[in-house]
Formats: structure tokens, C-alpha cells, sequence
């Protein structure tokens, strides 16, 4: 069998990024991303700053909220409808985790769907269900975005997801249910992983073990997505074994990782766009 095609993430994202830097300059409103961390979460806080980085480098605009761990719910609430209503901010970006005493639930639904560029609320997942126009989550829109980059075709294959997280399995099934990719989710109830993982043609690892998908599980020629990310810059498949077996693969770091952020700045440049039309 040939080498596999190590799919470049970082590469694709710096194109994106070339590209909605030229459509930012075109809009007469720059788009503003409103960024809300609550609480001093140290992971958070640089996940966060990094958005904000990303914003800057492609002309937008980002807006820091920072509110006291002490925050409660209602507060929060607040603070969301004022954003939603305020025409100068495109995208609302809640950071998860919240503290215990904040219904994060409540949150997410309260962001605008027209500004919900995460793609986190009730709503946007249903809309996206019925293959409605709304922005999906922004790592499984990454790897579809990358998919299709790389010219690997979905539909009519056999997609094994471990993982259904509802900001990343199950959207991830759902975007390769609407490119007519047969879809088996599997999860810690799952009897038999390796039995489904025999027959994948496309593998989405999301189920934030490191190593935990095996090359020994896998056929000849399958695409390995992988979307974990581990201490010590490993992802959820095992890479070395399962590059032995796969005809695409994503390295981590440098994978998945950078079509996230691609992919929010994407739908925030994209809710900017409308906003103006």
C-alpha cells in the first residue's frame, strides 16, 4: 500500500485565513467575535486569547468579556442578550467549561442563532439535523472542510464516530449523514468497538483517551480524523499504528486542531457578510 496523505490542517487554515482576510477588507463593518469567559480557568483563559490573536490576524475584531467565577446565571443571561442585540457584534462565543453555579445550557441557548458562529445552541444542532441552514460546531465542520480539500469522498462510505459529545461526535455524524456517508456512533456503552472499527472506511476519533484507537482495529485504506488532543501532543488515535493501515490521516498537533479556530473565524466573517447584505 502507498504512504498515506498526512492531512495538513495548518496549511488549509492559513488559506482560509488568507482568504477571509481579503473578504473582511471588503466589508465596510468590520466583524467583531465577543468572546465571554467566566471564571479564571488557565486553559480557558489561553484558548481564549488565542481566538483573539486569530481575530487581529485576519482584520477582525474581538471583544473580551471576563466575569468573576462568582458569576450566576441570570447575570450571564444578561450579558448575552445585550451582545445579541447589538448590531456591531457578529459572533458570540461562550467558553466552555462555566463554573457549576452557571446553567451552561441556558447560555448556549440564549446566543442569537445568527450569531451563534460556534454552533452550540439547541436550535443550530436541530437545524442542522434537517440539513437547514445554520453554522455547525467548528471542529466537525473543520474535518469536513479538510475532507473535501483533500478530495476524499464520503458519500456512500462507512463512518465510525467514537465519540458523541454534543459539540463533536454527534454534529460530526450529522454533517457525514448529510453528505450520505452510512454513520455508526459508537461510545463507552458500545460493545464490539473493534468489531465496527473493522469495517470503517472513515474513522473519527472524538473520545478524548489518548491512544485509544488502535491501527490493529483498522482495514487497509481507511481515513483516520482525529480530533483528540492529549498531554503530551497526542490524539485519541494511536498515529504510529494507524498510519500503517490508513490512506489519509491527520498528524496532532497540526491536524484538526487549526481548522477549528478556521472555521470560527469562517462563521463569524460569514454572519458579518449577511449582517451587511
Amino acid at each position: 500500500m502507498a504512504e498515506p496523505v498526512i492531512l495538513d490542517g495548518k496549511k488549509l487554515a492559513g488559506e482560509i485565513r488568507e482568504d477571509l482576510k481579503q473578504r473582511v477588507a471588503k466589508l465596510s463593518r468590520k466583524p467583531v467575535l465577543a468572546t465571554i469567559l467566566v471564571g479564571a480557568d488557565p486553559a480557558s483563559a489561553t484558548y481564549v486569547k488565542m481566538k483573539g490573536k486569530a481575530c487581529e490576524s485576519i482584520g477582525m475584531a474581538s471583544r473580551k468579556i471576563e466575569l468573576p467565577a462568582t458569576t450566576q446565571t441570570d447575570a450571564l443571561l444578561r450579558i448575552i442578550d445585550e451582545l445579541n442585540q447589538d448590531p456591531d457584534v457578529h459572533g458570540i462565543l461562550l467558553q466552555h467549561p462555566v463554573p457549576e453555579n452557571v446553567d451552561e445550557r441556558a447560555a448556549f441557548d440564549r446566543i442569537a442563532a445568527e450569531k451563534d458562529v460556534d454552533g452550540v445552541t439547541t436550535l443550530g444542532f436541530g437545524k442542522i439535523s434537517f440539513g437547514q441552514d445554520a453554522y455547525p460546531s467548528c471542529t466537525p465542520a473543520g474535518m469536513i472542510r479538510l475532507m473535501d480539500e483533500y478530495e476524499i469522498p464520503i458519500e456512500g462510505k462507512h463512518a465510525v464516530v467514537v465519540g458523541r459529545s454534543p459539540i463533536l461526535g454527534k454534529p460530526m455524524a450529522l454533517l457525514l449523514l448529510e453528505r450520505n456517508a452510512t454513520v455508526t456512533v459508537c461510545h463507552s456503552r458500545t460493545k464490539n468497538l473493534e468489531g465496527h472499527l473493522a469495517t470503517a472506511d472513515i474513522v473519527v476519533a472524538a473520545v478524548g483517551k489518548p491512544n485509544f484507537i488502535q491501527g490493529a482495529s483498522l482495514k487497509e485504506g481507511v481515513v483516520v480524523m482525529d480530533a483528540g488532543y492529549n498531554e503530551g501532543n497526542v490524539g485519541d488515535a494511536d498515529y504510529d499504528s494507524c498510519f500503517k493501515k490508513a490512506s489519509h490521516i491527520t498528524p496532532v498537533p497540526g491536524g484538526v486542531g487549526p481548522m477549528t479556530i478556521a472555521m470560527l473565524l469562517a462563521h463569524t466573517v460569514q454572519a458579518a457578510e449577511k449582517a451587511a447584505s
